[in-house]
């Protein structure tokens, strides 16, 4: 096999999965590809590994090659989930599981700058893109900065409605990412298998005075949601 038969090859599926096909449409077989390219199945499938690894397409054992849903990459900036998805394209909402106001308790309280026992404000959203459950989110807030905030209509963006109903602008956040993967209730809201590959988000983030007014755990959908950086030396 020549490196100009594998490369014809992967340009040709990469035409098909970028050319209109539209995602979980299934590909030819690794058969009929390698006798239309008069090449092994041995390469075929490495091709198809390297198509997997861009994130192109997913396999299923027993069924075949699928293509991809897009990817949707998140550059390292201060930005809402609304936001994000707006400059993709795509329609953000959510889906309110719940909204209480619960203790800070330890771990919480300690990242706003509060006592265990002050009230803070728990939601607990399902965020969409084009109505495709994308990540779980909880979002915990002083419930004295926030009166009334569970009342509200929480599909659209939370920090305009933080802006705008309590003029609270998140000015910077402290930000971890860690690879994890999904248990099988979240599974069960994301619409994935359990123990998907996934993001967890946890952030701190702090208003123009440098209060922390929410600490904020996302759970991102791994074959879905990656994260771009730009760095330099």
């Amino acid at each position: 096999m020549t490196t100009g038969k594998s490369e014809q090859l992967r340009a040709y599926l990469v035409g098909l999965v970028n050319g209109g096909l539209d995602p979980h449409v299934k590909l030819p077989t690794e058969r009929e590809l390698a006798e239309q390219f008069g090449v092994s199945r041995l390469t075929v499938r490495r091709v198809l590994d390297r198509l997997e690894r861009d994130g192109l397409v997913y396999r299923v054992q027993g069924a075949g090659t699928f293509v991809n849903s897009p990817r949707i990459s998140k550059s390292v900036e201060l930005t809402s989930f609304s936001e994000d998805m707006r400059e993709r394209g795509l329609r953000p909402g959510s889906k309110l599981v719940r909204a209480e106001i619960e203790a800070a308790g330890p771990v919480i309280g300690y990242a706003l700058g509060l006592s265990p026992s002050t009230e803070v404000l728990h939601l607990e959203r399902i965020r969409t893109a084009d109505d495709e459950p994308m990540c779980l989110e909880h979002s915990y807030l002083p419930n004295n900065l926030v009166p009334g905030l569970a009342d509200l209509d929480l599909t659209g963006s939370l920090y305009e409605l933080l802006e705008e109903r309590y003029n609270l602008r998140l000015e910077r956040a402290e930000q971890t990412i860690k690879a994890t993967v999904v248990d099988v209730a979240a599974a069960n809201m994301l619409g994935v298998p359990p123990f998907s590959p996934a993001f967890l988000v946890q952030r701190i983030g702090y208003d123009n005075r440098g209060r922390p007014i929410e600490r904020a755990e996302s759970l991102y959908r791994g074959d879905r949601y990656w994260y771009e950086l730009t760095i330099y030396r």
